[in-house]
């Protein structure tokens, strides 16, 4: 018998050094659009939920598009299953009354952590200026603040290693981001990248600055290269020539895509851990297949009726 990938044997034996230890995970999902879309969804919530996430989001979409699908979604969540959610919370195209309605309805139904952005325009990024509504929040500061004032919610907030499209500076960032902190906010949820070092330079660049937030990066397993290549662009993350060569000719070879696109996140989180960072979020596309064979890789196993503690 052959053995293993380096990959996977370089997985098995941090796992066997770690002991009963294991890094903590956290998996992002979107609202769907049809029933099909749902049950895709629903599978793959259920695909990893034995693994313990220490919660899971929902994402809204771009000028508070998916309201409803996403209030629904995480309280089927909350209802069905022993998950943890996290409702997406946006305050482009509302009105303060408006969001802090929705805020209210949350922790009504028993949500106690929203992931607070400032979201997108309707037209996307690159498309148009952000303008905040004369009567609603500004910014996701000011969203976080409100969050807080209605209930003791956990927030987290978007954080972005390569900078924000639209900001001029990693410094003027790190300006935003301590706002937020002096909001409430206590932990940053990382644009996907794919070099670790991007990451941790950012770390480094955080800490530097004394801002005290726990950051979580955020992990994208590749698998669809072009729309990658396109969520890449909008949102300025860089796309390294390795990666581009790696995927070259194999557009028409989806499992070895799945294999190249599990020893790239593999090592992704490897190299990270190896500095320190424990806890990923995993940017799943409302597909399990392909995140819960790189988590059982990384060495997470099936649990039941054991709570992961929250992070």
């Amino acid at each position: 018998m052959s053995p293993p990938p380096a990959f996977v044997q370089s997985a098995i034996a941090r796992s066997v050094r770690a002991g009963a230890a294991h890094l903590n995970v956290s998996f992002e999902f979107f609202p769907p659009k049809s029933e099909e879309m749902e049950q895709t969804l629903w599978s793959a919530i259920r695909r990893l939920e034995p693994l313990n996430p220490s919660f899971v989001s929902v994402t809204y979409g771009a000028g508070g598009s998916t309201r409803e699908r996403t209030h629904r979604t995480v309280k089927r969540i909350l209802d069905e299953t022993g998950l943890r959610p996290a409702a997406h919370l946006t305050c482009v195209e509302a009105s303060r009354e408006e969001v802090d309605e929705v805020i209210q309805a949350y922790w009504d139904a028993g949500v106690r952590h929203i992931v607070a952005l400032r979201g997108d325009p309707p037209t996307g990024l690159h498309d148009g200026q952000y303008v905040p509504r004369a009567d609603g929040y500004q910014n996701a500061t000011e969203l976080t603040a409100a969050i807080k004032r209605i209930g003791d919610f956990e927030v987290s907030v978007g954080v972005y290693p390569e900078k924000h499209p639209q900001s001029p500076s990693l410094d003027f960032d790190l300006d935003v981001l301590r706002q937020k902190v002096d909001a409430g906010a206590t932990r940053g949820i990382s644009q996907f990248f794919f070099e670790p070092e991007t990451f941790l330079r950012f770390r480094d660049a955080v800490a530097a600055a004394d801002i005290r937030i726990d950051l979580m990066p955020g992990i994208m397993p590749v698998t669809n290269f072009k729309g990658l290549r396109r969520m890449a662009a909008a949102c300025e993350a860089a796309v390294p020539d390795w990666l581009a060569e790696l995927f070259a000719g194999l557009d028409d070879d989806a499992e070895t895509r799945k294999l190249l696109a599990s020893a790239v996140a593999v090592e992704q989180v490897l190299g990270l851990e190896r500095e320190g960072v424990a806890n990923f979020h995993f940017y799943t596309l409302n597909r399990a297949e392909l995140v819960y064979s790189i988590c059982r890789v990384l060495g997470l196993k099936e649990t039941t009726g054991k709570s992961r503690t929250a992070i």
